[in-house]
This record gives structure tokens, C-alpha cells and sequence, in this order.
């Protein structure tokens, strides 16, 4: 069984857990600090994955990282993946449980990429267009690419609408060549 569908059983089974307990809100945050320290620090992550390191001592490791800092539900599934060898598996659970959390409240994560960042008059555009199609709250990721040269990339769950001209550039080349 691919691990993405190890990660989704996994985050399933952690937010229905959450969602009995009446505590999904703070799993979720849970999960979005786990993901922040994997991101500032890939060494931690790589350590976690790794094979030759003791899974006691990985146990160690998020207890002392955690333990204190997170809900008992949430550390219940450190606890658990560490005692079934799954530890490189928590990144991928915290995407997962990320996804369902957004479902359930109606949130849509959008990326808008431009060659300078957008002011808040675009932010509010992007918001409400993307928001009046979708019919869910919007949370606008941006991320500026100066190779883009102009226009813009909008990222929408799996849909992207590309209006850059670099984009327009290589289709003309494209069409002459």
C-alpha cells in the first residue's frame, strides 16, 4: 500500500478521533506546528525517517519536542506510528489531517505567484473571485517568481491558471518553431 494512503488512513482515523473528543481545532494546530518544525528544520524530518535511528530514541526525541506542547490526542498518534515504525509517515499525516480540516470547514488554501508582491486591493481581488466560484472561505498563499517577467499563476486545488508571459513567451515559440 502507497504511503499517501497510509498518511490519509492514518489522518482519517486522528480526525475522527479529534472530531469525538470535540478537539479538532487544536489537533489541527498540532499539526500545523509539527509541519512548521519539519519546514525550519528538514534535519529533524530526515532524522525521523531514518532507518538507523533507534525508534526509541525518536520517541525521545518527540516527546521532548511536543509532549508538553501539543493535545494528548495528538501526541497519541506520535506515540503510536513510533511503535509501529511509522515515524517517516507523521508529515505526510499532518498534510493529510490539513486536507480533511479544510473540507470540513469550507476552506479552500489558493497560491496566486506574481513577479512582485501583490498589494492588498489584488489580495482582496483574488479573495473574492476565487471565494464567489468556490463558494468557500479563502486562504491566499502568495509567492513572487520574478522569472514570470509579468501576469500571474493561480494555483486552485488541482487547477491552474497561468496568465504570466513567460508563459505566453514559450507558446509564441512554441507556434513558430
Amino acid at each position: 500500500m502507497g504511503d499517501s494512503i497510509v498518511a490519509y488512513r492514518y489522518a482519517k482515523s486522528l480526525f475522527d478521533l479529534a472530531t469525538e473528543k470535540k478537539v479538532v481545532n487544536e489537533v489541527n494546530e498540532d499539526m500545523v506546528l509539527f509541519k512548521t518544525v519539519c519546514d525550519e528544520n528538514r534535519q529533524f524530518l530526515v532524522v525521523l525517517g531514518n532507518p538507523i535511528v533507534r525508534h526509541h530514541t525518536k520517541l525521545g526525541i518527540l516527546k521532548k519536542t511536543f509532549e508538553k506542547n501539543v493535545h494528548p490526542v495528538t501526541f497519541s498518534i506520535f506515540n503510536l506510528l513510533t511503535k509501529k515504525n511509522r515515524e517517516n509517515l507523521i508529515y505526510s499525516i499532518a498534510e493529510e489531517f490539513d486536507k480533511l480540516y479544510n473540507l470540513q470547514k469550507g476552506i479552500q488554501k489558493v497560491t496566486v505567484t506574481s513577479v512582485t508582491p501583490l498589494t492588498d486591493a489584488q489580495k482582496a481581488e483574488f479573495i473574492k473571485i476565487v471565494g464567489g466560484s468556490t463558494g468557500k472561505q479563502i486562504v491566499l498563499e502568495e509567492k513572487v517568481n520574478e522569472n514570470l517577467i509579468g501576469g500571474y499563476i493561480l494555483s486552485v486545488g488541482d487547477t491552474q491558471i497561468d496568465t504570466s508571459v513567460r508563459k505566453r513567451l514559450n507558446e509564441l515559440k512554441l507556434s513558430l518553431a
